[in-house]
């Protein structure tokens, strides 16, 4: 038996002893992404064999948390690809501006960034205040942060360019206070979100949504898991809600293919016929 064929034993071991010891389900996550995660932990722990971490990961949950805290996909920065934005403010801002109330959900939010960019466009387009946005995901560390919604100064002024190039009618700095080296979106901002623990993998619906954002999760998906989460997704949306996808993400040849149109299809915009 080869040493790849070892380490998918070890890995499949790890995996299912995560699941039941603690019901998180990472059994159909993309291999590759996967195994640099288990590398990245093993090479933080000074472990030699994958094999290795189990012991550590059942009857440590501190060192489960920095485990799932590898696991979990933080890649996110204020209005990330500035096209989608502009292609939401087009085509999908107007039909929303015709509802009484709205209910936005972004899973998979990280950090929050990308939860505020999107708080931020609803201000400016004048709907802010009859919109209730959840943001959830499954690293509590992350979910702490995005409720704190403090970041570096430095990456808010890397960020004023793909603000602009998103549409924008009013100035980045409106959005938070800058003090030394730190900068806090304003309490008026995050009154309109809703921060909660959800795993898209184990959890259940959020119904009735018109708009779900999960752009650029379903990438660390095998194909398996993609599909039962797009399920969710059209579940959890009311009837010609929207679904926004990241650039490389897409409901076409999938189980829920049918129940969806393109909105725009660069953009990954969809809508639930």
């Amino acid at each position: 038996m080869t040493h790849t064929e070892l380490e998918k034993i070890e890995t499949d071991l790890l995996l299912e002893g995560i699941f039941q010891r603690y019901g998180y389900d990472f059994r159909h996550y993309a291999r590759a992404s996967l195994n640099r995660r288990i590398t990245h932990r093993l090479q933080q722990s000074h472990l030699e064999h994958i094999s290795d971490l189990l012991p550590r990961v059942l009857y440590d949950e501190d060192f489960f948390n920095c485990f799932l805290t590898d696991m979990s996909i933080t890649v996110t920065e204020f209005f990330r690809d500035p096209p989608f934005y502009q292609s939401f403010r087009k085509l999908v801002i107007p039909i929303l501006k015709t509802y009484p109330y709205i209910k936005i959900w972004h899973p998979g939010c990280a950090t929050g960034e990308e939860v505020y960019s999107m708080a931020m466009v609803l201000h400016e387009e004048g709907f802010l205040g009859r919109t209730q946005i959840y943001a959830t995901d499954l690293n509590n560390h992350s979910l702490e942060i995005a409720k704190e919604g403090i970041y570096p100064i430095e990456g808010m002024k890397q960020s004023i360019a793909s603000y602009n190039r998103s549409g924008a009618k009013a100035s980045f700095g409106e959005y938070y206070h800058a003090q030394y080296e730190y900068a806090r979106i304003h309490d008026w901002l995050k009154g309109h979100i809703m921060f909660a623990n959800h795993n898209l993998v184990t959890d259940g619906i959020f119904g009735d949504m018109n708009v779900i954002i999960c752009r650029n999760v379903l990438i660390y998906f095998d194909r398996t898991l993609q599909s039962q989460v797009l399920r969710l997704f059209s579940n959890s949306l009311c009837h010609r809600g929207f679904l926004c996808l990241g650039t490389r993400e897409t409901v076409e040849c999938t189980d829920v293919q049918c129940q969806f149109e393109a909105v725009a299809n660069k953009e990954k915009i969809y809508r639930k016929m």
